[in-house]
């Protein structure tokens, strides 16, 4: 089966269904907000992509954190920011077999599918 997280309003996101629907591939959406995620989760995904990977120093979230959280982060407290705050997570993070692809370029989509 494969899953797609994120949110509904990410202008990347939509791309991401966008394609999956353009290629025929059925996929559950996840959206972090609503669904919510669970820390074993963001564990296993941390563990397999890298907490660096997973965190998405680029956003708006990000910059709203305080310093002191900013400049001591480790993938313990990455993790918890991001359960708190799920918009800290890069996305769209796709889920195929076990296998995890974070944010959409068309041709990563297309190799894995």
């Amino acid at each position: 089966m494969t899953t797609l997280y994120g949110i509904p309003n990410c202008d990347t996101v939509k791309k991401a269904q966008r394609w999956l629907q353009a290629n025929g591939i059925e996929f559950s959406f996840h959206d972090f907000r609503k669904d919510g995620l669970e820390q074993q989760q963001l564990e296993q995904w941390a563990a397999t992509l890298g907490w660096e990977t997973l965190l998405n120093k680029r956003s708006t979230s990000w910059r709203q954190l305080d310093d002191e959280i900013k400049n001591n982060i480790d993938e313990q407290s990455a993790i918890r920011e991001m359960l708190i705050s799920p918009t800290l997570i890069k996305r769209p993070l796709l889920e195929l077999n076990g296998q995890y692809q974070v944010g959409f370029k068309e041709a990563n989509y297309a190799s894995l599918f």
